[in-house]
């Protein structure tokens, strides 16, 4: 098979040993040493890093291998395999799952820009300091580039199948599209052709708001004060978009947080006791974020989802699309969503070559319906997986 590779990516692909069947350790985080990336945006990132768990046992010729992407915040850790924390699809990976850890090897890479193994903006540069303002931009593609030679150092010529959702799918999809040769089957849920003007304001909203916190300090706060209100907040932003109106009325109307009273006179001097208990519940959101991820991380993710579309710099939808007329495509989205629009599904699954239905997901609570529903999910894995 004829490899399809980034002009710029001929060189430094890296090497790793995939680790035999016999001292197989899952969902372990690993890191893979892919050299320098030049990027889109025409600029060179260094010494990339990128951090990757697998699950399962890469088969003799390499054919069973899926590809899983996680969603902006995620990490590589989808499935629990022998950690003692469980993943964030946990239903869906696994021993006997619909994506069945015993029969297929499962890679999870973190994204380039993320704070979860691979290199980001917290990582060191040359010069001994952190990146922080310093990192590049990098788009959706860079990190399906980075991917690919990820896939050529663990000897996986092509993907029996790439799965995600929301920025997950958006990988998948590009995935589909830029290396159709190395892709069988993609599973794209929750997500669009390109990123809708709405959908980059609200990320725009996101990014000021890290930005304007005065700890920011320009992306070099490393070492002091961390920008932990303009993630909250940028948090409690993106929360509300991942949840519907009809979720967050059903479970919190208009009711007090107990103990508390929104209605009073206090209000206005202290509102952190004094609250709403869905306001209790945005900011239990936030804390659970700024305990764990990087609000540069935060910024670069970000913008790169701003800069998802398939078709940049490939002429109209259906053109870019024809790239992976032999690609099996499986598309879903989430009837409540209002995040990722399910029109914006049905758009991109009447631009494919071979036009596809879009299977539902029934929830009400809102696009995170591609974290929680993995019983209607898993049917969709096995039929991409057949």
């Amino acid at each position: 098979m004829s490899l399809s590779v980034h002009p710029s990516h001929q060189e430094h692909l890296g090497t790793v040993e995939p680790a035999p069947a016999s001292s197989r350790v899952d969902g372990v985080l690993t890191h893979a040493q892919i050299g320098s990336l030049e990027l889109e945006s025409g600029e060179t990132l260094p010494s990339v890093t990128l951090g990757y768990e697998t699950w399962g046992t890469l088969n003799a010729d390499a054919s069973n291998a899926v590809l899983v992407h996680h969603a902006l915040t995620g990490s590589t850790h989808v499935s629990r395999g022998d950690s003692d924390e469980d993943g964030w699809w946990e239903g869906l990976v696994g021993p006997g799952r619909a994506l069945d850890t015993d029969q297929y090897f499962v890679v999870a890479a973190n994204l380039i820009g993320g704070c979860y193994g691979s290199t980001g903006p917290s990582s060191i540069a040359a010069d001994g300091a952190p990146w922080g303002g310093r990192f590049p931009f990098v788009t959706l593609r860079d990190s399906v580039y980075a991917e690919a030679r990820l896939a050529d150092a663990l000897g996986i010529q092509s993907w029996y199948a790439v799965i995600g959702g929301s920025m997950g799918g958006a990988r998948a999809l590009e995935w589909a599209v830029t290396y159709p040769e190395r892709v069988r089957a993609v599973v794209v849920i929750a997500v669009g052709a390109a990123s809708t003007a709405e959908q980059i304001a609200l990320a725009q909203a996101q990014v000021l708001a890290i930005r304007q916190d005065p700890a920011f300090e320009g992306g070099d706060y490393y070492g002091g004060e961390q920008p932990q209100a303009g993630l909250g907040l940028a948090r409690r932003i993106a929360h509300l978009s991942y949840r519907s109106e009809a979720e967050l009325a059903a479970r919190f109307g208009r009711s007090a947080q107990p103990g508390e009273h929104p209605v009073s006179a206090r209000r206005a001097q202290d509102v952190g006791e004094h609250r709403y208990q869905v306001e209790s519940y945005l900011d239990h959101q936030a804390r659970k974020l700024v305990g764990r991820f990087d609000a540069n991380s935060y910024i670069v993710l970000t913008e790169a989802l701003m800069s998802h579309d398939v078709s940049r710099g490939r002429g109209t939808l259906p053109e870019a699309l024809t790239r992976a007329a032999g690609v099996k495509f499986i598309l879903a989205a989430v009837r409540s969503d209002r995040l990722y629009l399910p029109q914006q599904s049905e758009e991109l699954a009447a631009a494919l070559a071979q036009p596809q239905p879009v299977h539902w997901i029934d929830s009400g609570i809102g696009h995170d319906g591609f974290l929680t529903e993995t019983e209607q999910l898993a049917p969709l894995v096995a039929a991409a997986l057949r």
